[in-house]
């Protein structure tokens, strides 16, 4: 009988919700909009008509905006 390790897998990604995300910036819709046309924002998806963002693209985009 042999047994086998299992690896253990970092955790998936989730897909955020673009209401969710303006309440962890604390900003407004228009910000993100603005932000968004000026390509300062993560990369957003269309998701049955409504915008997400994948949570890794969200944690870069912090991380990147406390070195600025």
């Amino acid at each position: 009988m042999s047994t086998t390790t299992r690896k253990r897998r970092a955790p998936a990604d989730e897909l955020l919700f673009l209401t969710d995300v303006l309440e962890e910036l604390g900003i407004t819709r228009a910000t993100w909009y603005r932000w968004r046309n000026r390509g300062l924002c993560p990369t957003t998806r269309r998701l049955n008509g409504r915008l997400r963002i994948w949570r890794s693209d969200l944690d870069a985009f912090l991380a990147d905006m406390e070195v600025v």
